[in-house]
């Protein structure tokens, strides 16, 4: 039940890490570390300047490296144009010969990447937009014929070749919410987003349990620090997170963290289960 696991670093891309050629550098140390992937986190406003810009940034990676599965972790479709995140997402998805995993939320308006620019920030309307746009994003992916009269979008798209790769789309959930879930039972994973400590084994047990298909794989990523190269390393017992269904490890890279430290933790490799 262990060996499945994944590792990948999970990252904000301000503060130190703010140097998109920095973040290129680190995600090709990941990779010759062993490292599964390397997601960043899509923001406007940061918690710590400089800001890269977050898909320009995954374009460099993708360019650079050539295992590593990466993408932003999370972009909120409600703050952008639904057919750009398509195209986006699709072209980075090429780029990198099928490495793209879109990690979705309805998002977040800590920093005021909403407020700040006169966008709705309620909750309730970010989700509405978020599965609105979600719709339209994976029938554009298909090469359907999309015509899309919606409550926040208008789209008249002639059909056209489906994607050479697979999208695969994550749903990240800081509730349990009913529409949350029902959103990440439909996409091919979670990542749910509890604080700085990830959720106890038999909560996330449970979670998985409520959204996970018995048809298909789906994916549950967990992040957190377990790497023994900190300073203060933590106690997080992967081995029962991967028996409560967990498939993904996110080492957490924070604003706040060193680069000098951040690199050594990269350098580390993953925190192997059993290790």
């Amino acid at each position: 039940m262990t060996g499945h696991v994944r590792y990948g670093l999970y990252l904000p891309p301000f503060g130190p890490f703010g140097d998109p050629a920095a973040l290129a550098d680190l995600a090709v140390r990941a990779e010759a570390a062993g490292w599964d992937g390397v997601f960043l986190w899509d923001h406007v406003v940061p918690a710590m300047p400089p800001i890269a810009d977050t898909w320009t940034t995954l374009a460099a990676i993708a360019q650079a490296t050539s295992t590593v599965l990466l993408g932003p972790m999370v972009t909120p479709p409600s703050r952008r144009r639904p057919w750009l995140l398509a195209r986006q997402a699709a072209t980075l998805s090429r780029l990198s010969r099928g490495r793209l995993i879109l990690g979705t939320g309805i998002g977040s308006d800590e920093t005021g990447d909403f407020s700040r620019f006169g966008d709705p920030s309620s909750p309730a309307e970010l989700s509405s937009r978020t599965d609105e746009a979600l719709e339209i994003v994976r029938a554009m992916w298909a090469g359907e014929a999309v015509r899309h009269e919606g409550p926040h979008y208008r789209v008249s798209l002639d059909a056209a070749g489906p994607e050479p790769y697979p999208l695969p789309v994550w749903t990240a959930s800081t509730t349990r919410h009913e529409r949350v879930l029902r959103r990440a039972a439909a996409s091919d994973g979670i990542f749910p987003l509890p604080g700085p400590r990830p959720l106890p084994p038999a909560e996330l047990a449970s979670l998985v349990a409520r959204v996970r298909p018995p048809d298909r794989p789906y994916e549950v990523a967990v992040s957190g620090n377990a790497s023994p190269a900190w300073d203060d390393p933590g106690t997080v017992d992967l081995a029962a997170l991967a028996e409560a269904g967990m498939t993904w490890w996110m080492e957490s890279l924070i604003h706040f963290d060193p680069l000098d430290l951040s690199l050594t933790v990269v350098d580390a490799g993953p925190p192997r289960i059993g290790g």
